[in-house]
Order: structure tokens, then sequence, then C-alpha cells
């Protein structure tokens, strides 16, 4: 199994191919649906080079002194954020995570992007939160929780599957 480093900075994902099994390590950002509109209308909070987007609305609570812990975290589905991926990815983002498939303007994306698209599988909340470290930043809270930018510390993240490489393959062909 490999275990991708992120940020992406020198590691070369057009060697991952579908069918593939990697965990990732470092920062996951989450983004669903309002965080990609926002992106792509106001800019990104902060840079999304090498950045790995992971589709979820994580569950997540404020402690008594303020910090932030999380409860459950689960993939959401990745074909709502169709219309806004192309142009995220477009903006640096090298890994996207999520539940099942994406379009062709994705994959048209990621192949020009040379970005891969990981799948997460669907009620494993309590097996990926506990591969997350800890909530390292917040963006976007005034989307709501779900919709948030939720940064997150991850260690060895998954298993995902490649779902969509940088080669223009897909598992959903």
């Amino acid at each position: 199994m490999i275990d991708i480093k992120v940020p992406v900075k020198n590691q070369d994902l057009t060697k991952l191919k579908i069918g593939d099994i990697v965990t990732v390590s470092g920062t996951i950002v989450t983004a669903r649906d309002q965080a990609h509109k926002r992106i792509i209308e106001q800019g990104a909070p902060f840079s999304l080079d090498g950045v790995a987007l992971f589709h979820a609305g994580p569950i997540i609570q404020k402690d008594d002194e303020g910090n932030y812990d999380i409860v459950a975290i689960g993939p959401t589905t990745s074909m709502r954020m169709n219309p806004y991926q192309a142009d995220v990815l477009d903006k640096g983002v090298k890994i996207v995570i999520g539940k099942g498939g994406m379009d062709d303007s994705v994959k048209k994306a990621l192949k020009r992007d040379k970005s891969v698209y990981l799948v997460a599988t669907g009620g494993c909340a309590a097996l990926y939160v506990d591969k997350v470290k800890e909530v390292s930043n917040v963006d976007c809270l005034d989307l709501g929780m779900p919709e948030a930018l939720w940064e997150l510390s991850v260690d060895k993240f998954g298993p995902l599957v490649v779902g969509m490489d940088s080669n223009g393959n897909s598992l959903y062909d």
C-alpha cells in the first residue's frame, strides 16, 4: 500500500493507476458544494497547491477550551461537486477524495493537472475518524459545520482506492 504525503510537493501521482490502494498522510481539507462554489467565486482562504480535498461533512464539536474535536467523518457523494471540481483542480489541488464517480470534465481536469481522485468507502466514518490526529484549522465556518473547510491532520488515512488516475482512466467508465 502506498502512503501519499500531502500537501503533494515532489510526489509523482502519474504512477498511480486505477484500482491501486493508497493511504494519505499530512493535511487534508474537507470541502463540499458551497465551499467549492466559494473557492471559485471568491478564491480560497489558503493556497490550494498540492492540497488533498475530501468531499465530506464532518461532525465536529468544540470543547471547553475552544478546540475542535472530530466526532465522525465519512465521504459524501462526489458527483454533487461536478459543476465546480475541474475549476478547483486547476487552482492546484492534487488529490480529491470522495464517494462514487465524477464526470468527464473532472476526468479531463485530473489528466491535465496530473491529479487523482481517490474513493473512500461510504459507511466507514468510524474507521476514518481514527485516522484523524487533530483538527488544525477551519475556514468558511459561516457556511455551517458540514460545508466549512476543515483542515485535518491525518496519518495513513484510508484505505482509499484510485478511482480516476492522472492518465485519464476511470473505474466508472
